[in-house]
Order: structure tokens, then sequence, then C-alpha cells
């Protein structure tokens, strides 16, 4: 039985100027029919979206994004989080739209998890669930 202190807690958000929401309502209702309590910000700069991943206490930070500037944005979120020294203990993840050839500067960044178009239920609550898993642990 998962109890509220077991149960991840992810936040959502999108870049700025992104207009398409359809992708990420469908992975916020993929996260809350596997069981994760999801907040969603919608359009946050990075300093919103990890000022509201301390305030929330999360265990994960999924951020989409469609019309790029994935490396500046990214950049700028990974840097925030480990000036506030939030990169540790949280599981940073991106999906939508991105240039393949971006996904190894983005592990490189620190982002745990990419998922493009495609990318199955499965493959992102097995993600979540492993990476939090190894960052209460250790």
């Amino acid at each position: 039985m998962t109890t509220e202190k077991d149960k991840v807690r992810v936040l959502v958000a999108q870049f700025p100027l992104e207009s398409h929401s359809r992708g990420v309502f469908t992975v916020i209702g993929m996260l809350r029919d596997a069981g994760m309590e999801v907040i969603y910000l919608g359009n946050s700069l990075p300093e919103r979206i990890v000022d509201s991943a301390l305030q929330e206490d999360v265990d994960v930070v999924g951020i989409s994004t469609l019309t790029g500037g994935e490396l500046v944005l990214g950049g700028k979120v990974m840097r925030l989080a480990e000036e506030k020294g939030v990169k540790e203990g949280v599981a940073f993840l991106m999906g939508g739209i991105f240039p393949p050839e971006d996904e190894p500067k983005l592990r490189e960044m620190g982002f745990d998890g990419l998922f493009p178009p495609g990318s199955t239920k499965e493959e992102i609550t097995k993600c979540i669930l492993e990476t939090v898993a190894a960052k209460r642990n250790s």
C-alpha cells in the first residue's frame, strides 16, 4: 500500500511561449493514472520552475518543450537547481520535440530522462520510479 509519504510528487511545466499543450496534458493524465501527484505550472521561466520545485517539495520536475530553447532554458534550469541545492535530490525530465543531437548535451546538463514523441507511459513511469527510488536511497 502506498502512503502519502511514498507518493511521487511531480512538478510539470512548459517553457515560455509554448502554445501546444495536448502532449503535456496527456502525460499529466498518465502520471496521475500511475498514482503520482502532479502539480502543473503551465508556462514558466526557469526561476519559477526551480523555486516551485523547492516550495512544493517535489520528487520530479518534468518540462515539456516543443518550440526550441531546450538547451538554453534547460541549462538555466539545471544551473539554478544546482545553485539552490535541488539538483541531487530531484529527478529532472524533459519531453517533447527536440533534436536527437541535443540529447547528449541535455543528459550532460543533468536531465535524468528524455522523452521524444512516441515515448510510452511505461517508459516514462519506469524512468520516474527508478530515478526517484535511486535519489531517495542516496
